[in-house]
């Protein structure tokens, strides 16, 4: 998977035309005013999944999304409605389509910068980075949390869904305490022989600090908090568990089951290897609170099976 994968003028009194909107949105978010109640809501094409998980979160419909399939593969919660349009893939994004829906605004993140100006043809553009060289994408995510419900007027149910999050993670830190002496790798099966592992700069190990998990990857990761390596390159850590995402590439369970190399791995020999349900890799902080959950289900699950 890539990260492609891996998004009429006003009548009524209180709606926002499209020239105050481009008066509005050419300001850093910061600068934008709450939405006031009697406003109509603004009209927001997404192109993140993180960034639209977190609206819904808030009580915000996008207009639409990019590639509205891979939502239903990766993300899975918050279910997204189905009034949500989809505008084509992530970086070729149907700018016609897009013209058509008449966004007041477009949400961005830095990695379509390079498409930055043929979306502002169509509206305003804010761009919002939870993913960066610096790392930190929880407190990230915290930040995006609070732009994004100063600009659609929904500040209460943003410090509601952080307080939430901080509180979900801190009852999940105590439920694994007694089985967070063991690492753990989380990797998602790129195919067979291959995968990625997530570590520093990964939401993931964001999770592992806050709910007190030992991750067994130490080694080198990119802007996305990943590691691309060969399945022996597992065999780190003789006493991990290895936790693995779905959804699997077609045929990988019956090639694994059959490389010598899997088998040899401490992970396979030790029975120690818990599937989790998909949970978006590059997500805010509703990925967080479900990364959380489906690990924690799994751990005690198998300490159950133990």
């Amino acid at each position: 998977m890539t990260y492609e994968r891996v998004q009429a003028p006003a009548r009524r009194r209180g709606w926002i035309n499209r020239r105050v909107a481009l008066g509005l949105f050419v300001l850093p978010i910061a600068g934008i005013q709450p939405v006031s109640a009697a406003a109509r809501p603004l009209r927001i094409v997404c192109l993140d999944d993180g960034l639209a998980e977190t609206l819904l979160m808030l009580g915000v419909r996008p207009v639409a999304i990019a590639d509205r399939e891979g939502w239903e593969k990766w993300v899975v919660e918050p279910p997204l409605p189905a009034e949500v349009a989809d505008v084509g893939t992530l970086l070729e994004p149907n700018l016609e389509f897009l013209q058509q829906l008449r966004p007041d605004i477009i949400l961005a993140i830095p990695y379509l910068d390079g498409i930055k100006p043929l979306l502002e043809r169509v509206a305003p553009v804010t761009t919002i980075g939870i993913y960066t060289e610096d790392g930190q994408p929880y407190r990230r995510a915290i930040e995006a949390t609070r732009q994004l419900a100063r600009l659609v007027g929904k500040e209460a149910e943003g410090e509601a869904l952080i307080a939430a999050t901080d509180a979900s993670l801190l009852g999940v830190r105590q439920e694994l305490v007694p089985l967070s002496a063991r690492p753990v790798y989380v990797v998602n099966f790129m195919d067979p022989r291959n995968v990625r592992v997530y570590g520093r700069k990964s939401l993931f190990q964001e999770v592992f600090d806050r709910i007190g998990l030992r991750n067994a990857w130490t080694g080198e990761t990119n802007y996305w908090g990943f590691s691309t390596v060969g399945i022996d390159g597992l065999a780190t850590s003789s006493e991990a568990r290895l936790a693995y995402l779905e959804p699997l590439p077609e045929g990988a369970g019956g090639t694994l089951t059959e490389s010598p190399v899997w088998n040899a791995m401490p992970f396979v020999r030790n029975r120690s290897i818990m599937r989790l349900p998909a949970v978006l890799m590059f997500g805010a902080l509703p990925s967080a609170t479900r990364f959380a959950r489906v690990l924690a289900k799994a751990m005690t699950g198998e300490a159950a099976h133990g």
